[in-house]
Formats: structure tokens, sequence, C-alpha cells
């Protein structure tokens, strides 16, 4: 069983709703990420997902283009977010994190050697925005050799034929998108991510993680009554742009904030 699988199984055990915070690898500085990770364990993070610095990230709205530019400036590779995760692992062997990020870095490094590395250094599953299913085939293959999870991102405007692509390759959990755009994006309809993640558990029977647009614990509380995870990046990566040059405050503040999600959630389920 991965990582991934026993965490969830555990959750599912538990009735709770997975927290899923991302933030970006070496953003403002490398030396703060593991840190971070591990402060945001302690504040109520199921998994984490570390997102790969890149330089055309299409799919992200400005608070994680600038999170993306603030790393790139100290020259973060993909060798040195693996090298970051390898470090986490060395005071917390139980928290899955998943890399999220964009195919080219991997293709330069190679995928084999990618997903050998990336398992090796305790990585449990891979978010690749640009690859889509019908292109997976050779990424998904190693990946599942290595022991890494493939998790792919569904949309509003995902066909059903496309959420039975997804749900043939995917594992480890997939990705709802929940809104039309960009990350940080405008307002969630709940009514309408329910509607849609009935019409993808048709397909699956793996945990649906809801993300983009959860800028709040209200938001984050309505999301967990439908999801199985909720994701929450632009409005961390905000806090952290916002105190780029407070290492210390970031620390702290970031932290407290996701701990706001984490009882807005757990009210939320206790009160269901």
């Amino acid at each position: 069983m991965s990582r991934l699988e026993k965490r969830f199984s555990e959750l599912r055990r538990d009735g709770r709703t997975a927290l899923i915070p991302f933030v970006t690898a070496g953003d403002p500085e490398p030396s703060i990420t593991v840190p971070l990770m591990h402060a945001l364990v302690s504040a109520g993070a199921d998994v984490l997902e570390l997102g790969v610095p890149f330089s055309d990230p299409m799919a992200e709205g400005p608070a994680i283009q600038h999170a993306c530019e603030r790393a790139l400036v100290h020259d973060v590779s993909l060798h040195n977010v693996i090298d970051m995760v390898r470090e986490f692992r060395q005071q917390d062997g139980d928290t899955p994190v998943v890399l999220m990020g964009y195919l080219n870095p991997v293709e330069v490094m190679g995928c084999e050697a990618f997903a050998s590395a990336a398992a090796d250094a305790g990585v449990d599953g891979v978010i690749t925005v640009d690859l889509p299913p019908e292109e997976a085939g050779d990424y998904v293959a190693a990946f599942r050799k290595s022991g890494l999870d493939p998790i792919f991102l569904l949309a509003p405007t995902s066909t059903e034929e496309r959420v039975r692509k997804v749900a043939d390759v995917a594992s480890g959990f997939i990705y709802y998108v929940s809104l039309r755009g960009v990350t940080g994006a405008a307002h969630i309809d709940t009514d309408e991510v329910k509607s849609r993640l009935d019409v993808i558990r048709k397909h699956t029977a793996l945990p649906i993680g809801v993300g983009f647009g959860i800028k709040s614990p209200d938001i984050a509380a309505r999301v967990a009554t439908v999801a199985d995870a909720v994701v929450v990046g632009s409005a961390l990566v905000s806090r952290i742009g916002e105190l780029a040059d407070q290492p210390d405050a970031i620390l702290k503040d970031v932290p407290a904030f996701l701990a706001s999600l984490r009882e807005a959630v757990d009210t939320a389920e206790a009160a269901a």
C-alpha cells in the first residue's frame, strides 16, 4: 500500500477530509521550504503538495507565477526539489508528498531517471499539469515502476470520456479543478462541484481532491462537505509573497492560516 493510499484509507476510516497545502519549492528562498513543510504538517496538513518552479507555469495565476519567479532567482531545479523531499524524509516518514509541475523538467532529466530519483527521495506522487492521459503511457509506466502515483487533473469542462481516460490511468487521487481558469481565480459553486464529483465517482473509487479558488476557512469548509481532499495553494502562496523578506514570519503566519482551515474543515465534518 502506497503512502497516499494508506493516508486516504486512514482518513476514510476516521470520516475526515484531507487537507492538502501547496507551496512552491524554494519560495522565497530554498532554506525555508523544508522547515515550512514540517510546520504545515504540524498545522494539520495530511498530504503536502510541492510545486516545482517552472518558467512558464501556464495553469497558474499571478500568485504562483510570482512564487516560481522568486524560486527561480535562486536557480531552484527539479534536482533541488527532490533533495528537499529527501531532507524532509529524515524527520517525517509518514506524510505523503506530491510534486506538482510541468513536463519539460521531467523530460530534461529523463522520465525513468526522474521517477527513480524522486521515489528514492521519498516522493509519493506526481501531478504533471501538461501531460494528458492520452500521451501518458510511458510516463505512467515509469512512475508505477518506481512506486510513484500518477495524479491527473480534471476540470469543469472535462467530458465523461476524459473522466474515463483519467480514471483508467490515475492512482493516488484525482485532482478536480473547481474553477474555469487559472489557480486563485474566482468564486466556487459548491453545488456544481458536487454534481461534477458525482459524475467522476461513477468511474473511479479513487479519492478526489478539489483545488483552485479555496481562499478562506468558509470556502474550505463548504468544499470539505463534497470532496475527499481540500487543496489550498494560492491563498498560502500569496501570504508567502507578502512576507517574502521575513522568513520567520512565514513559518508562523502560513501554518497559522492552514490551522484555521483545518479547524473549519473539522468543524464542518462534525456538524454534518
